[in-house]
């Protein structure tokens, strides 16, 4: 593969891709391209050996116009600035396309937590925590789980919040175990948006779900859960891959046994019920119907799009394509069904915790899916009637003008101060 955009700049040109579809000044929109603050901090914290290590984190809050900050934390040996700003920004109009109240917000720890002991992982995700308190809280910046982060990380940082602060408010912080204050249903909601998506997608192109080739890059929470769900709507999942590699099976795959493997041995490489060992690579130009990039951003550049031979693509992660990918696919008919909409049920259902959490009174596990379908396929009509009405070039531009519109209203509709 060609050199890894830049992703900050990819979202830049995904913006600039819609405005010409928005009816807005080049001042307002150029507002929209850039973070409100970034946070960068050092954190130095003791090691079960004894010894301070240094640890360089991020935060950053890109846009509050139509409510508090919203987005993820990960721990990743790859996480910068450019980043963390990019996630932001993506989490501005990923709210926007799904019309739940958030801004956008995503931080990260420079870190490879298999690296650390659990006790180690607690003491940086607390002492992380204490540099958030400043700027997060129920009605300023909620973050939540994302990359290599789950409902103990959550807990960590809403039980140091609490401390510090000394409160009660579970609302802090969404993707929290149940006991917490968690929601019913949040660790499925990513990939069960994903599964909504290319449901809803089939359906527009008149095509049938039951008995589609399935191939999943990435088989983290998203990518497993996408492939499950899939599974269950009767698609035939063929490859699946992590970070160590793929595995193929012509007949397909039950995602659950593959993800009992992958518990046990730490990757899905080795399965009994696979035909062939694939590459990453391999997994992302198979020759299916379906393919779901659930990895991390920047998965398919211009250069392995032109190998790219899936008639569908729904993206679980966050940025897998390059904006040069995009048009590769485009001229190829290849309909790519955007991030800011396939994976928004991770927030959507985020979103339903903090309403519960404010309201202290919790809702069945069958409502939040009910509440999820509902807001996913009104926003996928909306996206589809906006892809038809604009001409748009393909579906994540109509995605974008869809968010971006809804921002400038709001911005719009306050006034600028000062």
């Amino acid at each position: 593969m060609s050199e890894q955009a830049n992703p900050f700049e990819s979202l830049q040109e995904q913006i600039d891709d819609a405005a010409e579809y928005v009816d807005a000044g080049d001042d307002v929109l150029n507002r929209l391209k850039h973070p409100e603050r970034v946070l960068e901090t050092n954190l130095s914290v003791e090691m079960d050996d004894g010894e301070i290590e240094v640890f360089k984190a991020f935060r950053s809050e890109f846009n509050g116009d139509r409510g508090p900050y919203k987005g993820g934390i990960r721990y990743h040996p790859n996480v910068s600035r450019d980043e963390v700003k990019a996630l932001s920004g993506w989490m501005v109009y990923k709210c926007a396309v799904v019309d739940i109240p958030y801004g956008g917000g995503k931080g990260g720890i420079v870190i490879d937590p298999d690296d650390y002991s659990e006790s180690e992982l607690e003491r940086i995700t607390r002492s992380f925590a204490k540099e958030l308190r400043p700027f997060i809280g129920e009605d300023k910046d909620i973050p939540a789980p994302d990359v290599n982060t789950g409902q103990r990380e959550m807990n960590w940082i809403k039980d140091t919040y609490e401390t510090l602060e000394n409160t009660t408010e579970p609302g802090v912080i969404t993707g929290k175990s149940p006991d917490s204050g968690g929601s019913a249903g949040r660790v499925e909601a990513t990939g069960r948006s994903t599964m909504l998506t290319a449901r809803e997608a089939f359906d527009y192109l008149d095509r049938d779900i039951a008995g589609a080739e399935v191939a999943v890059q990435g088989y983290g929470n998203a990518g497993w859960i996408a492939a499950k769900l899939l599974h269950e709507l009767d698609a035939n999942v063929v490859a699946v891959s992590d970070s160590s590699g793929g595995i193929y099976a012509e007949d397909g795959f039950n995602p659950v046994d593959v993800k009992d493997h992958k518990n046990e041995t730490g990757s899905v490489v080795g399965y009994p019920g696979a035909d062939e060992e694939l590459s990453n690579e391999d997994v992302l130009t198979l020759d299916v119907d379906l393919l779901v990039p659930a990895a991390l951003e920047n998965a398919i550049d211009g250069d392995l799009a032109r190998d790219v031979r899936a008639d569908v693509i729904v993206e679980a992660a966050n940025g897998p394509l390059t904006p040069e990918a995009d048009e590769v696919l485009a001229e190829a008919d290849t309909y790519v069904f955007p991030d800011i909409l396939a994976n928004a049920g991770g927030v959507t259902v985020s979103y339903f915790e903090w309403v519960q959490n404010r309201q202290r009174f919790y809702w069945t596990e069958q409502r939040v899916n009910e509440e999820l379908e509902r807001i996913i396929t009104a926003a996928f009509d909306n996206l589809v009637e906006t892809y038809e009405r604009t001409g748009a070039p393909n579906m994540r531009t109509a995605a974008y003008v869809v968010a971006i519109r809804r921002v400038v209203d709001a911005y719009e509709e306050s006034g600028n101060w000062p």
